[in-house]
């Protein structure tokens, strides 16, 4: 692991999206504050365990798609608390050289960037702690493992409904360093699905201090503008390239989550 400065202290006054999403997910790396919310947004959309679940099998499907595809790099942002398999054993399952950076804000994740860190021997995993909104330090150091004259698969998976419109000039700042034939891959949360589970969920975190931005399907389309959409292009989670698992997984329920994958020519 890179060398960073002393690891900053966990504030477990305020829930932290990491935490609880770790509580949706059944981990066990999260506090009371965090389980006190996760239950609130539970109790009004009985879809988000459902939907945390579907947000890492789209991670799993479209990291190996990508790693099929011939990358070798990967750079996932908003990493959240390990839950195995990680994207960095998807990646080098298929093409054990691969080279994957985490970068991540909590210091949970921090705490637990050892762990993320044991990857195959010819490959190579690396964690930097950042913020998604500061793009040049995550850049600068993901730069110290990965080559950005070469392609890349950029992943933020489940992170761009907690960012506000400045979002999209700041993923055009990370996709214009990247090299042809790289990929992004993201998810997002929509109220198109289920509009007033969404709003009653969304307005639990705001009053958190967690702000929250589902998005329409034209809106989370916009973050591939000058991209080349892969098909299925922008579908419902459990529809990107479904699995057996996956299509049972869509009888119990809708879950109002965007995804996609796209090209830079």
């Amino acid at each position: 692991m890179t060398e960073r400065e002393a690891a900053p202290s966990i504030d477990t006054s305020r829930p932290h999206p990491a935490r609880v999403y770790d509580w949706w997910l059944g981990g066990k790396d999260n506090y009371p504050i965090d389980e006190e919310l996760a239950r609130k947004i539970l109790a009004v959309d009985g879809s988000v365990l459902r939907g945390a679940r579907a947000n890492r099998r789209f991670m799993h499907r479209s990291v190996r798609a990508v790693a099929e595809a011939g990358i070798r790099q990967f750079l996932d942002i908003g990493t959240g608390i390990p839950t195995e398999p990680n994207l960095h054993q998807v990646a080098q399952d298929v093409a054990p050289e691969s080279k994957v950076v985490y970068a991540d804000n909590d210091p949970i994740v921090l705490r637990h960037a050892q762990a993320l860190l044991q990857g195959s021997a010819e490959g190579r995993t690396d964690y930097v702690h950042a913020d998604v909104r500061d793009p040049d330090t995550i850049l600068r150091l993901a730069g110290e493992s990965l080559d950005f004259a070469e392609p890349v698969a950029l992943s933020l998976v489940a992170l761009t409904h907690y960012l506000d419109d400045s979002a999209y000039d700041l993923l055009r700042k990370y996709v214009e360093v990247l090299a042809p034939g790289s990929y992004l891959i993201l998810s997002q949360v929509t109220a198109d699905l289920s509009p007033e589970a969404i709003e009653k969920a969304a307005e639990n975190f705001r009053r958190s201090g967690t702000p929250f931005y589902p998005r329409s399907i034209t809106e989370f389309t916009h973050f591939f503008d000058g991209l080349e959409l892969l098909g299925p292009g922008v579908i419902p989670v459990f529809g990107w390239r479904p699995e057996p698992e996956d299509v049972a997984a869509q009888l119990e329920g809708i879950v109002p989550v965007y995804a996609g994958v796209a090209r830079k020519a």
